[in-house]
């Protein structure tokens, strides 16, 4: 069964209705458009607030403003729930729409691609990232597959600190390679059990990437 969120359901403009190219979140001089991405006011103030791209912004006759969003799931709101590759900033974004009144909206975030998150030099909290689709009513996710990595076939999470084979050029979990993520921290150079040295010579000229772009195994630094 789709999950469903608080707030009227999407339906057709009625008369008396006009679109606004822009809505200024109560409160703030936050302005918000059609393809911003917001944090939104959830009914249980005990959880944190939804996030959602906003698809259209209009206002009645009575001066109501509605937003029409597509949300975006966090992990542990799917189907499958929330797996040990799953970064604490990721998101999914699904085919439920609904339309919201405006005022439920907390304020604007950012939902990067995947790549583009891993290159960040600090994740603030308005930070969020999204490599996955996800069909809500069936619990189907865009793309079905991944790259995995390490000896557990992991995707990536790029929360979690990894080192790179210099021989294969796989990476791997410290903790799978029987280290510490202090011991990882402090090697200058690593091969894994199924290569030598020798492989190490022949890949001199290798090219060095981290999972997901450019060479970074460390986990992402929080802002607070």
């Amino acid at each position: 069964m789709a999950k469903t969120r608080p707030g009227l359901s999407a339906t057709k403009p009625k008369p008396g209705k006009k679109d606004l190219d822009s809505y200024t979140i109560r409160g703030t001089n936050k302005v918000v458009r059609a393809g911003d991405c917001v944090l939104m006011r959830p009914s249980d103030t005990g959880k944190p607030p939804y996030v959602a791209r906003i698809e259209k912004i209009e206002v009645d006759s009575r001066n109501n403003v509605k937003v029409r969003v597509r949300w975006y799931y966090r992990p542990e709101e799917s189907l499958g729930g929330r797996r040990q590759f799953h970064g604490a900033k990721e998101l999914f974004l699904s085919d439920h729409y609904d339309v919201q009144s405006a005022h439920t909206i907390e304020g604007k975030c950012i939902v990067h691609s995947f790549k583009n998150y891993t290159k960040l030099e600090n994740v603030g909290a308005e930070d969020y990232y999204c490599r996955f689709e996800y069909k809500a009513a069936t619990g189907a996710f865009t793309p079905d597959r991944v790259a995995v990595y390490c000896k557990c076939e992991m995707p990536y999470n790029p929360d979690d600190l990894m080192v790179q084979c210099e021989g294969c050029k796989d990476w791997y979990h410290p903790a799978c390679v029987g280290m510490t993520i202090e011991e990882a921290k402090k090697l200058d150079h690593f091969v894994c059990s199924e290569c030598s040295e020798d492989d190490v010579k022949r890949s001199q000229n290798g090219f060095h990437a981290s999972p997901a772009s450019d060479a970074k195994v460390e986990p992402k630094r929080r802002k607070r």
